[in-house]
C-alpha cells in the first residue's frame, strides 16, 4: 500500500520526510521547528516567537491534511532550554481549547539549524 502524505508550502522541511503522513484515522505530522517559510531561514527572536512560528508552520500542515487544531490528539514539544517552559506554555496555551490535547514536554541537547524547539503533532480524523 502507497504511503499517502501531505505537504504543504506552509512548512519548510530540512531533510527527506513529509508534513504528514496519513494512517488511517490517524495523521502523524512531522516535527517544525521555527523556520519562517517566506524567508526559509530560522525564525529570529525569542521562544515565544520560535514558538508561535512551529505553530504557524504546523497549522498549515493540519490544514492541507483537511484539518483543524481540534483534531489534535498528541503534542511533543522539544525544549533546547527547560528554563524556557514557561514562556513555550503561555503561547501553546493559546492554540488550544479545552479539554487540551494530550502532550508530553522534552528537553533535548540541540535540535536542527540552532532552534530553541520543535513540536510535532498527532492528529486524528
Amino acid at each position: 500500500m502507497a504511503r499517502k502524505c501531505f505537504n504543504t508550502d506552509g512548512a519548510v522541511t530540512v531533510g527527506p520526510y513529509s508534513h504528514a503522513v496519513d494512517a488511517g484515522d490517524l495523521i502523524f505530522l512531522s516535527g517544525q521547528t521555527p523556520i519562517d517559510p517566506q524567508t526559509q531561514k530560522l525564525s529570529e527572536g525569542n521562544i515565544v516567537e520560535q514558538t508561535k512560528q512551529c505553530f504557524k508552520n504546523l497549522f498549515k500542515v493540519l490544514e492541507a491534511s483537511g484539518l483543524t487544531p481540534e483534531n489534535v490528539e498528541k503534542v511533543n514539544v522539544f525544549l533546547t532550554n527547560m528554563d524556557d517552559f514557561p514562556a513555550m506554555n503561555e503561547v501553546y496555551a493559546k492554540q488550544f481549547a479545552a479539554p487540551y490535547p494530550a502532550r508530553t514536554t522534552i528537553g533535548v541537547a540541540s535540535l536542527p539549524l540552532g532552534a530553541q524547539i520543535e513540536i510535532e503533532m498527532i492528529a486524528r480524523r
